[in-house]
């Protein structure tokens, strides 16, 4: 850990951080200048459970009808701009350093919230794995776990069948997309994990991953995401 922060620090020196949203100099060591730093659509207040934004933070409606498999959602940004410029560059184009980015602005808020022991990103299914080339959840979580000294289990949950994507569905089409979608284990696995993904829109992707962790006997599931779609 040490030799990490030693190194970043290093390459501050020899490369001077540059906006990757304008191209302005970069402001308080990161990659994105002090004007689209203020632009950030911070999540401020919103529902505990499904992290949908509220005048005052607590539970929407929804989630005490029904609460979800999830215990506590953290969405750090809604889906606004700029943080929609730089989502799509990390899950579409292989753009690495706008997720390192995006983790370190993730990185204050989520060392807020209950501790869990692990962190799980949410998988894709190895045929699109293979021709997207990495897993842009599993970016997001690598260095989520490095800075906040955390285990990261990207083994733990398998997705299992290769389903259509969710933004071309409807809410009850993406329900039935999911099903048995997923599979934990089977090692044991931490009594208290979280989820990271980049993006929550209905929360059913999540959902179905954190059913088939208390399947394999997790207490306690919560999700820690970059950004909710309103």
């Amino acid at each position: 850990m040490k030799v990490d922060n030693w190194l970043r620090s290093l390459s501050r020196v020899l490369l001077p951080p540059r906006c990757l949203i304008c191209r302005e100099s970069g402001g308080n060591g990161l990659d994105l200048c002090g004007r689209c730093f203020d632009c950030l659509p911070w999540n401020l207040s919103a529902c505990d459970r499904c992290a949908l934004p509220l005048p005052v933070p607590g539970c929407c409606g929804r989630c005490l009808r029904r609460p979800p498999p999830v215990e506590a959602t953290c969405a750090v940004f809604l889906y606004g701009a700029p943080v929609d410029r730089l989502l799509p560059r990390l899950k579409f184009h292989h753009d690495l350093a706008a997720g390192r980015l995006l983790a370190e602005l993730m990185t204050p808020s989520l060392a807020t919230q209950p501790r869990p022991r692990a962190l799980i990103p949410v998988p894709l299914h190895r045929e699109r794995l293979r021709r997207r080339g990495y897993d842009q959840a599993l970016e997001l979580a690598r260095p989520l776990a490095r800075r906040l000294d955390l285990p990261l289990l990207p083994r733990a949950l398998r997705r299992i069948h290769n389903t259509a994507p969710q933004s071309e569905l409807d809410a009850r089409a993406r329900r039935r997309n999911l099903r048995a979608a997923f599979q934990a284990g089977p090692a044991p696995l931490p009594d208290h994990v979280a989820l990271v993904d980049d993006v929550m829109t209905t929360g059913q992707t999540l959902h179905a991953a954190a059913l088939a962790l208390r399947r394999a006997g997790v207490a306690r599931v919560d999700a820690w995401i970059c950004a909710r779609v309103p």
